[in-house]
């Protein structure tokens, strides 16, 4: 595993642990990158990843340095949130999503948007789908179609090997336990419906994609499949990017952050009450 990520330093920046319980009573964890602006971006990890993993350090770094304050969570059995790690979860995650949500809506923030990387895309496109609240959605990597990739983590044979044992022990190179993947599990993500949900996104909901044309986790096609099938969506393919965008963070950071730009002020126009003006005691983001 590659080693963290800095956090660039930002003046005027304070960095926070904020600890929020879904609905389930668990503490999911996150950092709060905080400039004083009213609008908040949520920054939603991967497959087996967490809120300190590039790309999610690096956005959040982003948006501070334009003033918008950005916060970047674990998911529910992942890095420090408390819970039991679970394979598929992509529905259980979207609420955890939820709470993150009302937690900040709460404190009167507003959520300019919310961006997931890999796993995070489809959660945060998921989401989108069920609550229709967020008017900016921005899916990095993301799987359009969950029967692939698969095989390569639980051999060809894992529907015989599941149907006789009722679950998958998943090891790494050393032979070491990782996690276990059951016929439960499997099917959560078997049956999450990627297409149904892009598709039921209101056309009022701005919708990114961007993928690296040298993914080799996940298939460029698969970002193909998002523009074909979320209402109001524009795709950003990055020449030479692999999964993480290992060496194009600066491209990706850059291209999101325009991305959100473009539609803030369109939203804070159809919100008089929190107009781009100074409110509340706020500093609003250069934006």
């Amino acid at each position: 595993m590659a080693p963290l990520p800095s956090i660039p330093s930002v003046q005027g920046t304070r960095y926070k642990h904020v600890t929020v319980h879904n609905n389930h009573g668990e503490e999911l964890v996150g950092v709060l990158h905080e400039t004083n602006s009213l609008e908040l971006v949520i920054i939603c990890h991967g497959f087996r990843s967490s809120k300190d993993r590039i790309p999610m350090v690096n956005l959040a770094a982003a948006f501070e340095k334009e003033g918008t304050s950005a916060f970047r969570f674990d998911f529910a059995g992942n890095g420090e949130s408390k819970g039991s790690f679970q394979y598929g979860n992509y529905r259980r995650e979207a609420d955890d999503l939820r709470a993150i949500v009302e937690h900040f809506l709460e404190e009167e923030r507003f959520i300019a948007a919310i961006v997931g990387h890999s796993k995070g895309g489809n959660v945060v496109l998921l989401y989108a789908s069920s609550y229709k609240d967020v008017q900016t959605v921005i899916n990095i990597s993301g799987r359009f179609n969950l029967e692939r990739g698969i095989e390569g983590r639980l051999g060809r044979d894992f529907k015989e090997k599941i149907k006789q044992n009722g679950f998958i022990d998943v090891r790494n190179r050393k032979g070491r336990f990782e996690y276990r993947v059951t016929e439960e599990s499997l099917m959560d993500r078997l049956t999450t419906d990627t297409r149904g949900a892009c598709q039921s996104i209101p056309n009022s909901c701005r919708v990114l994609t961007v993928h690296g044309s040298m993914d080799e986790m996940v298939p460029v096609e698969d970002a193909m499949e998002f523009s074909k099938n979320v209402p109001n969506h524009k795709l950003q393919i990055i020449e030479g990017a692999d999964h993480e965008f290992t060496l194009h963070q600066d491209e990706l950071s850059s291209v999101v952050v325009t991305f959100v730009k473009a539609g803030l002020c369109g939203d804070y126009m159809a919100m008089p009450s929190k107009s781009c003006k100074r409110t509340s005691g706020y500093i609003h983001s250069r934006f």
